[in-house]
């Protein structure tokens, strides 16, 4: 994998099953989204497992015309201390709360693997 591009990294890593964010070995702070080099350090990055456990910070229900079905879109603050977007599955739109305990998964959507979260 070439460290020139990460987001090419972060998806290469998500096809082979693995959810994995970007982390400063020297001060031990975490990135999303991936990274050339640390914001504000320049400092290199490396790749680290993520634990998938996250809560949610903010939600939305999006409505779009019938008959497609409605669906969430949530920013998900993660253990590590970033947030990323996705969605979370497994309850009606309407019930993702801020604040609710979740667990990343992921799944294969349109040709290509994503994260999502389910509630944990």
């Amino acid at each position: 994998m070439s460290e020139l591009h990460p987001s090419k990294e972060f998806r290469e890593f998500l096809e082979q099953g693995r959810f994995m964010i970007q982390r400063n070995p020297r001060s031990n702070s975490y990135v999303f989204y991936p990274r050339v080099a640390e914001p504000g350090s320049g400092e290199e990055l490396e790749w680290v497992e993520a634990s998938g456990e996250g809560v949610v910070y903010a939600t939305t229900v999006v409505y779009p015309k019938p008959p497609l079905p409605s669906y969430n879109v949530a920013l998900i603050d993660l253990a590590e201390g970033v947030r990323m977007m996705s969605r979370v599955e497994g309850l009606p739109p309407a019930e993702i709360a801020i604040g609710m305990r979740v667990k990343a998964r992921i799944i294969q959507e349109s040709g290509s693997a994503l994260v999502v979260f389910t509630p944990a």
